[in-house]
């Protein structure tokens, strides 16, 4: 079973970050590379001194997207020099711990509005990039924005294994096209008094809860203790 599950905003303050390789600052400790942190719209995002803003697919400044760097960076850590977090870390949410430590890494992804479909383990900088109505204007990402996203999509597409999602609605057609072409069966949970609409070749199921903020976490719980199924 894959179980994939949407991203959070809350971060870990202890998240690390890709740096400028051509910029530095100086501070107590000397000269610095430069932090980035990665928003669905850098031109008007708050002017801030600790870093500076990029898109994923903006070309870096050693003439690779910060997309390539990173996937570089996960193929030759080097020791992970910068302290990102794996996936599964990266969020405040203690669900993702516990379907780390209940389901394992091995099957586990997550669904990340600035990366795409990735695994569990993929160590991932910090970033403020989402597709919820309710952020900032320079956080939120919008489908019409979807030519300027070469999204991961890591999850084998030759998996035979069902496919599971846990996410809201705005998530669910991300979902569904980062996962088309897989032959697995995909499933996708909702709480909404309608499915939503999905393609062939996956299927949805209601999950009943009073909660409607963030019902998907315990959702996700309940279904890896064995309480609900598919």
């Amino acid at each position: 079973m894959n179980i994939v599950i949407v991203c959070a905003a809350r971060k870990e303050p202890r998240a690390g970050y890709l740096r400028q390789q051509g910029k530095q600052k100086v501070n107590q400790q000397g000269k610095q590379k430069v932090k980035v942190k990665f928003v669905a719209d850098p031109d008007n995002a708050p002017r801030a001194e600790s870093y500076v803003y990029a898109q994923p697919d903006d070309i870096s400044d050693v003439g690779v997207s910060w997309r390539e760097t990173l996937r570089q960076y996960n193929e030759t850590p080097e020791g992970n020099r910068l302290g990102l977090l794996q996936a599964w870390e990266l969020y405040s949410n203690s669900t993702y711990e516990y379907l780390a430590r209940k389901h394992g890494t091995e099957r586990l992804y997550i669904l990340s509005g600035a990366w795409g479909l990735i695994p569990a383990t993929f160590l991932t900088p910090m970033y403020d990039i989402t597709f919820s109505k309710a952020a900032k204007p320079f956080q939120r990402r919008k489908a019409k924005d979807r030519d300027r996203y070469k999204d991961f999509r890591l999850l084998p597409a030759n998996t035979v294994e069902p496919v599971v999602f846990f996410g809201g609605l705005a998530y669910v057609k991300f979902f569904c096209s980062l996962t088309e072409g897989i032959k697995a069966k995909r499933y996708v949970f909702h709480n909404s008094s309608r499915p939503p609409k999905v393609p062939p070749g996956c299927q949805t199921r209601k999950f009943e809860t009073k909660n409607r903020r963030n019902w998907y976490y315990e959702c996700a719980r309940a279904f890896i203790d064995g309480d609900i199924s598919l």
